[in-house]
């Protein structure tokens, strides 16, 4: 399919601010004021950040709120009123831990229920749609969770830098859920890789319902020039490129922040390098967002010759 900024953003940006939110209502991270304004800040910025970017890719943002009425049968409604939630619940913890009235449990952990169920929703808007095999007959659940809780661990990690040095215990989990999430993503890519578009059954002589009659092939193309079912659900991207990305994106997201977060490990006076350890994993992130939607297979394309 084709993968668009917008939604590479969302995923990306609101995944790691909704992870640190889980994290931080759970109770994680220095108690200082100074921790709550930085810390808080950066996981509501990040998470705002990636709700606006999902606006780009409206025909009519200002409909977006329309969107929030179908919560019985929608996960994109769902989604949307559970990231309202959480925004709200932590933005109480935030304001009140911030105002030096400590870390009140409840708001906190009412604001990490609401991050985890936002992220669910968010998965299971792919998980959901049958028509893509390779997303909905994978964990894609498990791999969205993964992903922001590893990096809201790890933003969580990197926002205390300026006010303590991070213990080896903090580093240790940091590393643990970095470590779970790319034993995910191999597990999903594994899975995801071994899924075709027939995997529902749906093969182009099912579609004419003339199975028994041998292999069918596209005779002429459906149009004459390309329509939007073929702009948005038909994208082809090449083995060897994707290979390369793929590494790419997974030493990024994985290798390089576990390096830094050792380097720390093994000589705290080196520890200002984990800065560097949020940027690097989210741009790893976006590269594997970006292939997660670039190497699924729309059974439409089914009709445009591509099986």
């Amino acid at each position: 399919m084709h993968p668009a900024p917008s939604i590479i953003l969302f995923s990306t940006l609101s995944g790691a601010g909704f992870g640190m939110m889980i994290w931080l209502g759970a109770g994680f991270g220095p108690s200082s004021r100074g921790f709550a304004f930085f810390a808080c800040g950066l996981a509501l910025a990040l998470a705002t950040a990636g709700l606006f970017a999902s606006l780009w890719h409206l025909g009519n943002p200002r409909r977006a709120w329309r969107a929030l009425s179908q919560w019985r049968s929608s996960w994109l409604s769902r989604e949307g009123i559970f990231s309202i939630a959480a925004l709200a619940c932590f933005g109480i913890y935030a304001l009140l831990w911030a105002a030096g009235q400590g870390r009140f449990i409840f708001p906190g952990v009412c604001g990490a229920m609401f991050a985890l169920a936002t992220i669910y929703a968010t998965s299971m808007i792919y998980a959901g749609i049958e028509a893509v095999p390779r997303w909905s007959k994978s964990p894609t659940p498990a791999l969205f969770v993964a992903y922001a809780t590893a990096g809201g661990g790890l933003g969580v990690t990197v926002a205390a830098l300026p006010f303590t040095d991070p213990p080896l215990a903090t580093l240790a989990v940091s590393a643990a859920l970095l470590i779970a999430a790319a034993a995910v993503a191999l597990w999903w890519r594994m899975r995801a890789a071994a899924i075709g578009l027939d995997a529902d059954g749906s093969t182009p002589e099912t579609a004419i319902g003339l199975p028994a009659l041998g292999r069918a092939r596209l005779f002429e193309s459906p149009h004459s020039s390309p329509n939007y079912l073929f702009k948005e659900m038909v994208f082809r991207i090449g083995r060897k490129h994707a290979d390369k990305l793929r590494r790419l994106a997974f030493g990024a997201a994985f290798i390089l922040p576990l390096l830094l977060l050792g380097i720390a490990a093994a000589m705290p006076s080196w520890s200002p390098v984990l800065w560097l350890a949020l940027p690097v994993h989210l741009a790893g992130v976006a590269a594997s967002r970006w292939l997660f939607f670039a190497e699924a297979e729309h059974v439409v394309s089914l009709y445009y010759g591509y099986r």
